[in-house]
């Protein structure tokens, strides 16, 4: 049989079985879908990060009376800096880390051993503060946790890791951190590993889902890993010969020949 006597209506009928093949449903892209059935039962944590052994945090203490509060303050350094002649101290000063121990503690100024494992920065800057004021009048307490870290591998726009300043991290806003899903992303099996007290745990969420927000997993924790898997579209591709544009770029020359030959 001839290309050329091929009817136009077949082709036509052809491109649009194609077409419609080649449709992806909202039901498979879409985040959140059915969120005006659970809005009522959304809930935001209100505990926010605890903090865990190896945990970084800087605390500053101030107080109408900044001399009587310097004391409970580690010393402020600078950021080092080169220069032909070496290295000096320079540039924007920067408060002292303290390191949480394997055992949940830090070593405060003035305070000594101070227990701090499983407080979150309310608490612990509450705990500061009825501690100090035995000292200075009205203390104002300041914490912050600087080491909460999250990764987001896979198919993604910009995987990574990366530091964020909010204690309060979505999976989605760590997605979008790293630039959102790709088009292939597999959104209705996102894996988050956590390690906690030595033990990981994962869990595999749902984005097009909105039920995902009453998940224990929703809200991110220090070091989580979020891993977006690759669709079956792009699973598939992966096996394709790296020349197979050529091969196609080919037949469909050699195709094209035939039909100007044989009219």
């Amino acid at each position: 049989m001839k290309f050329s006597n091929i009817s136009p209506k077949i082709i036509l009928a052809i491109l649009a079985i194609l077409s419609i093949s080649s449709c992806v449903s909202r039901k498979e892209i879409a985040y959140f879908q059915g969120l005006d059935n659970i809005e009522s039962q959304v809930t935001e944590s209100k505990n926010g990060l605890e903090i865990k052994p190896n945990d970084l945090l800087t605390i500053s203490v101030s107080a109408y009376n900044m001399e009587a509060a310097q004391p409970f303050n580690l010393p402020v350094i600078g950021v080092a800096a080169g220069n032909e002649s070496g290295l000096r101290v320079g540039g924007t000063p920067q408060l002292q880390p303290y390191l949480v121990d394997s055992d949940g503690n830090i070593e405060f100024p003035q305070l000594g051993t101070v227990e701090v494992a499983g407080m979150n920065r309310q608490q612990l800057a509450s705990k500061l503060k009825t501690a100090i004021s035995e000292y200075v009048k009205d203390p104002i307490v300041n914490v912050r946790i600087v080491n909460f870290q999250v990764s987001v591998l896979g198919e993604v726009n910009r995987p990574g890791t990366f530091s964020v300043q909010d204690e309060y991290l979505s999976l989605p806003k760590a997605l979008g951190l790293a630039g959102d899903m790709s088009i292939y992303g597999q959104r209705d099996n996102v894996l988050v590993v956590r390690e906690e007290n030595g033990i990981k745990t994962h869990a595999y969420l749902d984005l097009t889902d909105a039920a995902i927000m009453n998940s224990p997993y929703y809200y991110l924790k220090q070091n989580d890993v979020i891993y977006v898997e690759p669709n079956g579209a792009q699973r598939q591709s992966a096996s394709y010969n790296r020349n197979a544009g050529i091969y196609i770029s080919i037949a469909s020359v050699l195709i094209s020949l035939i039909v100007l030959i044989s009219k």
